[in-house]
């Protein structure tokens, strides 16, 4: 008997299974290590700060300001409050700093609707440096957070969201036909299902966080499309590594879109509190886009989408083309020996699978 259990456990343990594990593990160590290394000691870091003063006063203002210790912020003077709201609703800079020419008190600008730790941060450290002036400072958000969404996180846990469903929907059609389509009709059908889901996703989060929760605010319809496009962006992308790698390719889609993706979204702390190399990849990533393009809608009033659009747009384009290709490719060949042999001793696939 003891006999039988060991070569029933043999014939478990296969060189495939043991290869699997093995990427599993090693997935395990990379999600710490990447959610722990952006996130466990946040710092402000060259984030965009506008200085408005008297022409000598903003030049000594931003003189000091750029020789802080670890460059936290990259100050810039600028005209008027006036144009620093609107380069602040423009996104083109994280807060400003209005110093008052006559009285003690200045004015800083910030907008929690971009993340909250940054607003709290820029506040932090500026009434800190005031007070070594003698100065103080009345913080005013320009763009605040909705009261119903709890450190403007709302928006990262949406992307979250779509992101999640669009790599689930794609593994479960690996799962259940095959991780590589067997020819480019069956390819096709793949990337039209997930138009399906990218459409009512989309739809369903944008109501959900909108009218049904009241968690952010902006336009229904926005949400929606841009739902829609992180759904298949992600969802097209993995269809594409699994045309490429077979069952391997949901470990990368979850590499890259989780362990990747998700701690350098900007989220819990905004692009300049991470460190470089998360800070680096967070916008060429789906929830990093995703995440911008959201805030944008609900706080910005649609500005600065333009980038993070044309990044999920290559996602979705890079998606269509592999997946495409590889099962042209795939069609030209003799069938892979995952498909030859079926799943669980069946037989192989039709060729139209």
């Amino acid at each position: 008997m003891t006999q039988s259990v060991l070569a029933e456990v043999k014939d478990a343990v296969t060189p495939r299974a043991t290869v699997l594990v093995i990427g599993v593990i090693a997935l395990q160590m990379l999600f710490i290590a990447s959610y722990v290394g952006a996130l466990h000691d946040p710092r402000l870091k060259d984030v965009p700060f506008g200085v408005v003063a008297p022409q000598a006063v903003a030049e000594q203002t931003v003189a000091r300001l750029d020789e802080l210790p670890d460059s936290p912020l990259d100050p810039r003077a600028v005209a008027d409050e006036a144009a620093a709201r609107r380069q602040i609703m423009n996104r083109d800079i994280d807060g400003a700093l209005v110093v008052s020419p006559a009285g003690t008190t200045d004015t800083l600008l910030v907008a929690s609707g971009g993340g909250k730790a940054l607003a709290i941060a820029l506040d932090t450290l500026t009434a800190a440096l005031d007070r070594t002036q003698g100065r103080t400072v009345h913080t005013v958000d320009v763009a605040p957070a909705s009261p119903h969404d709890f450190n403007a996180l709302s928006a990262f846990y949406l992307v979250i969201g779509w992101c999640v469903g669009a790599y689930l929907c794609a593994s479960i059609l690996a799962i259940s036909a095959g991780a590589r389509p067997a020819n480019p009709a069956r390819a096709a059908t793949r990337l039209g299902t997930m138009t399906l889901v990218a459409i009512a996703g989309g739809l369903g989060g944008a109501v959900i966080v909108g009218p049904i929760l009241g968690a952010l605010p902006g336009s229904v319809v926005s949400l929606w499309g841009l739902g829609a496009l992180v759904i298949f962006a992600v969802g097209s992308a993995t269809l594409a590594l699994q045309g490429l790698f077979g069952i391997i390719g949901i470990g990368l889609a979850i590499l890259l879109v989780v362990i990747a993706g998700n701690p350098s979204a900007g989220g819990a702390f905004p692009q300049p509190m991470l460190p470089p190399f998360w800070q680096a990849i967070g916008p060429a990533l789906p929830p990093g886009a995703g995440t911008w393009a959201a805030r944008s809608i609900a706080y910005f009033h649609g500005n600065a989408m333009t980038s993070a659009l044309l990044v999920l747009s290559a996602w979705a384009l890079a998606g269509i083309v592999v997946t495409m290709l590889a099962a042209i490719l795939r069609q030209r060949r003799p069938a892979a020996p995952e498909d030859a042999a079926g799943r669980h001793g069946r037989p192989a696939a039709e060729p139209g699978r």
